[in-house]
């Protein structure tokens, strides 16, 4: 471990500090480039956009830029560290939007004293972009934030720890339910974690066919129910009236365990009082809430996910975000809507029931990967992600 944490300290140090960098798409090699790049040739663009401000996706990168903003207060599986901290994962973020879409993006770290003052940055710099990315921003806050972010603004806002998590929970959920032979709307579910992932990913579920009352949400103080004083307003919405109240006890009989939470939460007894044929996504990172080797001791008739890539069927938003965005940008979209969500699901889960491309195998070290209880999501470094999830979502953009 200590090895891997020095190859990450090293590969985020050399050549040269963090992993993105800004270049020019245009020649400044000689008097008459520096003459159109600057003054006094950028006058033209100026006054074009200054007539109309739908100009500034032909003369500037607006139309390909996206902001991944945060507050720092939500980093990974880390907690509230602050707005420095989170530059290497917004960094991060930067890399795959380019590496998968082609996207360029601006990593900015916010030190917001309030909600407020947040939303306020975010407005005020928002001429410069075409999409806003929100990133590891901390429950309740976070909803209040896009939500009003949605409101003013009128380019694509996108939390991908909301929506982003939801669109791959639902697609890898569509496929292990096919597999297993279980209905979504008869399904018995149970989400560990009542943050930004867990609640958004039960709404877009809903919107998808799932039963509010098959339902049961877990947080650390046990089953979300409406005996409980203590719900913020985005909790009460899943609230139900059950004797249940631990995790133990919603996880009996359940066909779904879906695990935004923390680490080792769950035992190998929770897992083998499911319902036959079980689905446990457990996607705590860097460690689950149950690993797959005492899951698939405890049963041997469960499809295992989780959030990392040394196991078969990694929930991973690269699968989403940068496609999604990818589709709206071209679309010239106002909002991502939920239309557009549904569509990327269900494009992703398409994907993955069809035959895998050589290079894909190569890419991944093996000689076989086909639609079943060990791949039930495509790989990030499929090629056939940015031809098929892009034009889902901008056609669902149009409708």
């Amino acid at each position: 471990m200590n090895s891997l944490k020095q190859q990450a300290l090293d590969y985020h140090e050399f050549p040269k500090p963090g992993k993105i960098s800004v270049e020019s798409s245009k020649p400044c090699a000689t008097a008459l480039d520096l003459s159109l790049a600057y003054t006094p040739g950028v006058a033209a663009p100026v006054r074009e956009i200054a007539d109309n401000p739908e100009n500034a996706y032909r003369y500037t990168n607006k139309g390909n830029l996206v902001a991944v903003i945060t507050d720092g207060t939500a980093i990974l599986g880390l907690g509230n560290l602050g707005p420095l901290a989170s530059k290497p994962v917004m960094e991060g973020k930067g890399i795959l939007f380019k590496r998968f879409a082609g996207i360029d993006v601006f990593d900015i770290e916010v030190n917001a004293p309030s909600v407020e003052s947040f939303i306020e940055t975010v407005v005020n710099i928002s001429p410069t972009f075409g999409g806003i990315n929100l990133e590891d921003i901390a429950a309740p806050h976070c909803f209040e934030i896009e939500k009003a972010l949605k409101e003013r603004l009128d380019i694509p806002v996108f939390h991908d720890d909301q929506h982003g998590t939801a669109v791959i929970i639902c697609a890898g959920l569509l496929n292990a339910l096919e597999i297993q032979g279980k209905k979504l709307e008869e399904a018995k579910l149970v989400c560990l974690g009542a943050g930004a992932a867990g609640l958004a990913g039960m709404r877009l579920l809903i919107s998808m066919g799932a039963k509010k009352e098959n339902m049961t949400l877990v947080d650390s103080r046990g089953v979300i129910h409406s005996g409980r004083n203590d719900l913020n307003a985005y909790k009460q919405e899943f609230a139900k009236d059950t004797p249940m109240r631990t995790l133990s006890d919603a996880m009996g009989g359940a066909d779904v365990f879906i695990g935004v939470s923390g680490p080792d939460l769950v035992s190998r007894d929770m897992i083998a009082g499911m319902a036959a044929r079980p689905i446990v996504f457990a996607m705590a990172n860097p460690d689950p809430e149950i690993l797959p080797e005492e899951a698939h001791a405890a049963r041997d008739d469960l499809i295992m996910a989780t959030g990392r890539s040394d196991f078969p069927n990694q929930v991973n938003n690269v699968l989403g975000f940068p496609f999604i965005f990818r589709g709206a940008l071209d679309a010239r979209a106002k909002s991502i809507t939920e239309k557009m969500l549904i569509a990327a699901v269900k494009a992703l889960a398409e994907l993955a029931r069809e035959p895998v491309p050589e290079e894909v195998l190569a890419a991944y070290g093996v000689t076989e990967m086909a639609f079943g209880k060990e791949y039930i999501l495509p790989k990030p470094f499929d090629p056939r992600l940015i031809e098929r999830i892009p034009q889902a979502v901008a056609r669902a953009a149009l409708m």
